[in-house]
């Protein structure tokens, strides 16, 4: 809810006024209903506020405890106010208006160090105690919200966006090659390994699920959460673990439409989005308030190229799915005009580092500033149901029965899902086959990725060495899900990115993106989940299908066929733009630091092959892509580093 800043003299020495006075500016280009400081000779606090729920209305932030010497500023949601209430035995008059800030300074005086293990919602926060000359923080387990930090032997400094560090005397910015090297190198979107570090040399971050302590001239670290695949939920029926699974989404849903304005929702034609749209409208209605959908659509003169089972425009969808459900204003958006060129340079000021999600951009940033103009306080979205709500990957379980030799299992489930797919068994066998037992797969069906890093720079920081040992690789071999899934959990670099873009977009926009399918319960709920509640009797993602009977539109709840392809139409809206852009990557080697990350000859190949229009089919191309993410880097570097 706010962006947060502060800095600490190590030698006890006063903090200028004018230092954080400076840091404070840099944080003005957001939207704010309040700003406040808290200065006393060597720690300067600040809050830029942006009130979201009704708890933080007219709050005091930062907030000073004169009895316990230590001041809070938090850019904090908790969603688990209740049950931290009876926790920490807060009087009932006082748990309507006590806001999550002071919440979380009482769960701080209770259990110290150990108090973000009991936190669950998006946060991050820093408290300094006076008294002991300790500065205490953390951020929420994925890293829904961004904190930075800058130290040197005299000051420690933090704030939730990059930038307005540099504001303060005696820091630089300076490239960090090794997080370059990794962004460079990995080919899917993962910015980078090392979750500690960012773009900028002199500038570090606190990971997902970390808390950090600053005493005596000393910054620690600490992972605090572990989210781990641990003992498996027991129940008697199927119904039993439907009813458990809608108990647990309900209430990560509820806690997160707490707002003081409108609720609004990215809205697609899936199980996910679907699933969080159908229990919000049900709990807003309670509180005689509607809900407000956003959804992309194609422009009007795309023409799809995509396979059959691919739905570029999921209007039809989504239109079941709002009269099913109702209590819903839609809104479908084309944003014509708009495309992934036209934005980099409103995304690179937005994030603040290079990123690779171009594909979606223009409509994920048309959907905000849509959301703002409406009144939006909150924007719920189901980001993260692929590997919570709606897991169930067929194939794999399928391949796990095979592994196990249990025929009569795997060919009972096999035989329903070819009658619902409408799938050839002996094709669906052959997948299946060589998901199994991966050396059937021949080397020309693995999907590869252009190596576009500099040889000299990748040579020079180990990155290869670095990315095996991540277990990251340039070409993407046969991938086992329930490998994959337990990665995505256990490895901080899978969340980090999300969070930065989420954080960075809410604030601009004044509206805070919340995934109820990556609450912290929710999480840990599905993870106990044995397999066979997620794909049952040939179906896959059957748990939250099975759960949302009655919510959802058969039509969307049992659809196994046809997917959304979303961003599909990026491609076909640069074409107009397509000569421009060459005509930036021709300049590409007008950039000397620019040329010494990038191979190249890799580029100026590409370059010349896709001089002329591509197709619009062409839009995943990994070469094409490439180039957008070259172009990317290439801007950033001009515009941030070079100064030009």
């Amino acid at each position: 809810m706010s962006a947060i800043a502060g800095i600490i003299h190590l030698k006890k020495e006063q903090v200028p006024f004018e230092h954080g006075r400076n840091i404070m500016k840099g944080l003005e280009k957001f939207p704010a209903d309040d700003i406040q400081v808290w200065h006393r000779h060597n720690a300067f606090i600040g809050n830029h506020a942006q009130w979201i729920t009704p708890e933080s209305v007219g709050e005091q932030q930062p907030f000073y405890d004169s009895e316990r010497q230590c001041v809070i500023t938090a850019d904090a949601i908790i969603d688990n106010r209740e049950e931290l209430f009876e926790k920490l035995q807060v009087e009932r008059s006082k748990q309507k208006h006590m806001p999550d800030s002071q919440l979380i300074l009482l769960a701080y005086y209770k259990w110290g160090e150990e108090s973000p293990k009991h936190l669950v919602g998006d946060f991050a926060y820093m408290i300094w105690d006076e008294r002991n000359q300790k500065l205490f923080g953390a951020r929420d387990f994925s890293g829904t919200r961004t904190l930075y930090y800058y130290k040197d032997d005299e000051m420690f400094a933090f704030c939730t966006t990059i930038m307005p560090l540099f504001t303060l005397p005696g820091v630089k910015k300076e490239l960090n090659e090794e997080w370059m090297a990794e962004f460079l190198a990995i080919p899917g979107m993962v910015d980078a390994i090392d979750v500690n570090s960012t773009v900028y040399k002199t500038i570090l971050q606190v990971p997902p699920s970390h808390s950090i302590s600053i005493s005596n001239n000393r910054v620690s670290l600490k992972r605090y959460s572990y989210i781990q695949m641990g003992e498996k939920l027991v129940l008697k029926t199927d119904f039993e673990y439907e009813e458990a699974f809608r108990e647990v989404f309900n209430k990560a849903v509820t806690s997160r439409i707490r707002s003081i304005g409108e609720v609004g929702a990215h809205l697609s034609g899936g199980l996910d989005s679907g699933s969080v749209v159908s229990f919000a409208a049900k709990a807003l209605k309670e509180k005689n308030k509607r809900l407000h959908t956003y959804s992309y659509i194609p422009v009007y003169d795309f023409e799809d190229w995509t396979p059959k089972y691919a739905l570029p425009d999921e209007s039809p969808y989504i239109k079941s799915t709002v009269k099913h459900v109702g209590n819903i204003k839609d809104n479908y958006l084309d944003f014509k005009g708009n495309d992934p060129f036209s934005d980099v340079d409103d995304w690179l000021d937005i994030m603040e580092m290079p990123y690779k999600f171009f594909e979606n951009s223009f409509w994920v940033k048309g959907i905000y500033e849509q959301a703002s103009h409406q009144g939006i306080k909150v924007l719920l979205s189901g980001a993260r149901g692929n590997a919570t709500i709606s897991w169930g990957p067929v194939l794999d379980y399928y391949a796990t029965l095979l592994r196990k030799l249990k025929w009569m299992k795997l060919f009972q489930e096999v035989n329903q899902y070819c009658r619902i797919s409408q799938v050839e068994k002996s094709r669906l066998l052959k997948v299946v086959g060589k998901k199994a037992f991966p050396i059937l797969a021949s080397n020309n069906e693995l999907y590869s990725f252009p190596k576009w890093i500099s040889p000299e720079l990748a040579e020079r920081v180990k990155v290869n060495n670095k990315l095996e040992k991540a277990d990251i690789y340039f070409s993407n071999r046969p991938i086992n899900a329930y490998e994959e899934r337990e990665r995505h959990f256990a490895k901080l670099f899978y969340w980090n990115a999300t969070g930065i873009s989420s954080t960075k977009a809410s604030l601009n926009y004044s509206s805070w993106n919340r995934d109820p399918t990556n609450d912290l319960r929710v999480v840990k709920f599905t993870l106990s989940v044995p397999d066979h509640q997620f794909i049952k009797k040939g179906q896959n993602r059957s748990l939250v299908r099975r759960s949302t009977v009655n919510l959802l539109p058969n039509s969307v709840r049992l659809n196994q066929n046809i997917r959304g392809k979303q961003g599909a139409d990026w491609l076909h809206r640069m074409i107009p733009q397509w000569g421009n852009f060459i005509c930036e990557l021709d300049n590409f080697n007008n950039s000397d630091t620019a040329s010494e990350l990038i191979n190249k000859k890799v580029i100026k190949t590409f370059i010349d092959k896709y001089r002329c229009n591509p197709l619009p089919q062409d839009a995943f191309n990994p070469e094409i892509r490439v180039l957008m993410r070259s172009f990317i880097v290439y801007k950033f570097i001009r515009k941030n580093i070079e100064g030009r």
